[in-house]
């Protein structure tokens, strides 16, 4: 059988990577969670002490440092499994910060692009099916409200014993979507030709039931 590629876009905590992870596993092919690139490149500027606004240093940290996606979903930097690290608010926050620089995005976009010319896979972030995979054959955009993305959080940070504070969060997240919708390069859209999901109230399986709807539509217009 024939393999595409599907593109899944929307906003901070919509629940996009988990939607992506468990799609590609069922589908037996590959996620690429271009968020946690960038959180990469935040984590190792915060981890050396570089400047959040200097565009040149956070540059070379895209192109002097081995970021890795393993097929088990398992984010390396470096060969350093930092899957756990990269996932804390601050590291959140400053993944937001370092993605409006152009250098820094255009190194990333490269590296994606290179990843998903084998086919077969399913990647998420925020300019995807817009700017990344103009191309790909299906285009998600995942949405939700930012009370329920808040919530999925907190319950996320709990679950793994970190400190964290529910209305700090919503105002992150509030903070973060203006931040991903006003930035000047790539900033937050839906791609003309995206589908749409509202997952507030949905759960994980019925999200991906309605993705996999939307695959046979692809498969039988073929």
């Amino acid at each position: 059988m024939k393999k595409i590629n599907i593109a899944i876009d929307g906003p901070v905590a919509s629940g996009k990577s988990t939607i992506a992870k468990q799609l590609a596993k069922k589908l037996g092919y590959i996620h690429i969670d271009t968020g946690a690139m960038y959180r990469c490149v935040a984590y190792l500027a915060l981890s050396n002490n570089v400047d959040l606004n200097d565009e040149k240093a956070l540059e070379d940290i895209t192109k002097q440092n081995n970021i890795t996606l393993t097929a088990d979903g398992k984010i390396l930097c470096n060969n350093i499994d930092v899957t756990e690290v990269i996932r804390t608010n601050e590291v959140s926050t400053a993944a937001s910060q370092v993605s409006v620089f152009s250098s820094v995005r255009e190194n990333l976009v490269k590296q994606q692009q290179e990843m998903a010319k084998q086919k077969g896979i399913v990647m998420d972030g925020r300019d995807i099916g817009t700017v990344v995979l103009p191309d790909a054959d299906l285009k998600i955009f995942q949405t939700a409200s930012a009370e329920s993305r808040a919530d999925r959080r907190y319950q996320e940070y709990v679950s793994k014993d970190m400190v964290s504070d529910y209305k700090q969060l919503v105002d992150d997240i509030n903070s973060r979507d203006y931040a991903d919708t006003h930035r000047e390069v790539s900033p937050l859209k839906k791609a003309a030709d995206a589908i749409e999901i509202d997952t507030s109230s949905l759960t994980i399986e019925q999200v991906i039931q309605k993705i996999e709807d939307e695959i046979e539509k692809v498969m039988n217009h073929d």
